[in-house]
């Protein structure tokens, strides 16, 4: 699973660390409210992101299959 992940996802995550410093230390109610403030925009934008990204490695389901695992094979889980 050598995907390469996208660069909002380090972003948003990098920001989310930040406000929960910001956050420990007693910031400023304004910069951690701004924070708070944008961070559904910040989340959309890396779903859309995620979801944009065209670097999916896995396979194609078969015609007779509904799901699948990538990492485990079918016969291995037990339950068919």
């Amino acid at each position: 699973m050598n995907q390469r992940i996208p660069i909002p996802v380090y972003i948003v995550s990098a920001l989310l660390l930040l406000y929960l410093v910001l956050l420990t230390v007693n910031a400023p109610l304004i910069i951690t409210g701004l924070l708070f403030s944008i961070s559904p925009f910040l989340v959309i934008w890396m779903v859309i992101a995620v979801l944009r990204s065209k670097t999916f490695t896995g396979k194609d389901l078969q015609e007779d299959e509904d799901w699948g695992y990538t990492d485990k094979n079918k016969e291995d889980l037990g339950m068919f």
